[in-house]
């Protein structure tokens, strides 16, 4: 509470600003989200270990020279084929490469593939279902019969052809994999919007003269898009799937790039004598799609009870 000052001439109360001035309602719910947050993991050591494993992903992606000063590409004919140890974590391979140094490096073009992947699904996808919920009609009609067409095919089956037609490279297996994965985003997009184009104030705003695409970015696209960036949280760990299961089959990029995939798929030749080639990079990868699975069902388990 603001001090009252009170001044001899005309006995006038003057209000003064308090030292502790309040905080804002922004900052206050940038706080309690936080600790909301912070409250779950401490109740959920599943969640905050999925949380871990990500984030270390993803530093691994950013700078993987944090955890290894290794060269991914680096040959070294006296440590051929040696098993996991302390001087090579995941052991070496048959040219005497360190398979940790390549694993760590590999996460750069597994997780920017799958980011590739998710962000064309998201914004390719999303914006179908707006522009079909929003607009009905003839539009709707037709641009839903598309996604039936795009859901009718495999997305193993859509990705391979995507890919072959594109040809080889992590870019490319990064488009197949999204281009796949449109049609869900658009059906959740649409599903949403269905929802809240009904709603009061979308009414209001196109009673006081808005134009629709105004209508649409400013007042429904905003209360549509969480449960599409929920379904992009969850895709996440099937993108990784994909992009390493099309790198697995050798569309991805050129030897000898350290894919996750690749480096799976090379390594089975050597799985009786050398396991950790496609083991332990296998574990990594398997590590990362349930920990993405754990933080997206958390994701969606409190999206409903706000609701």
């Amino acid at each position: 509470m603001s001090d009252i000052l009170i001044t001899e001439a005309g006995r006038r109360a003057v209000p003064q600003p308090s030292a502790d001035p309040a905080p804002s309602p922004a900052r206050g719910r940038r706080r309690g989200r936080a600790s909301r947050v912070a409250r779950q993991l401490a109740r959920q050591p599943g969640l905050a270990l999925a949380v871990a494993v990500v984030a270390l992903v993803l530093l691994a992606a950013v700078w993987p020279g944090l955890f290894t000063a290794r060269d991914p590409l680096r040959a070294d004919p006296s440590a051929i084929l040696r098993p996991p140890g302390a001087r090579h974590w995941f052991g070496t391979d048959e040219l005497g490469r360190d398979q940790y140094a390549r694993v760590v490096h590999g996460a750069v073009l597994s997780l920017r593939a799958t980011l590739i992947a998710v962000a064309l699904a998201f914004v390719v996808g999303g914006g179908i279902g707006l522009l079909a919920g929003f607009a009905g009609g003839r539009v709707e009609d037709l641009l839903m019969r598309m996604v039936d067409v795009l859901l009718a095919i495999p997305a193993v089956l859509l990705s391979l052809a995507v890919v072959t037609a594109l040809g080889y490279g992590t870019t490319k297996v990064a488009v197949a994999v999204g281009v796949a994965s449109v049609a869900g985003f658009a059906r959740v997009a649409r599903a949403e919007v269905l929802k809240v184009r009904q709603a009061v104030f979308v009414e209001a705003a196109r009673a006081s003269g808005s134009r629709w695409p105004s209508v649409l970015i400013h007042h429904v696209a905003p209360h549509a898009v969480g449960p599409i960036l929920a379904l992009a949280a969850l895709d996440v760990g099937g993108a990784v799937l994909a992009v390493s299961a099309l790198s697995f089959l050798g569309y991805g990029a050129a030897p000898p790039a350290p894919e996750w995939g690749s480096l799976i798929s090379h390594g089975r030749t050597y799985l009786a004598t050398a396991w950790w080639l496609s083991a332990l990079p296998g574990l990594v990868l398997a590590a990362l799609v349930l920990a993405t699975s754990r933080i997206s069902r958390a994701i969606d388990s409190d999206r409903s009870r706000q609701r």
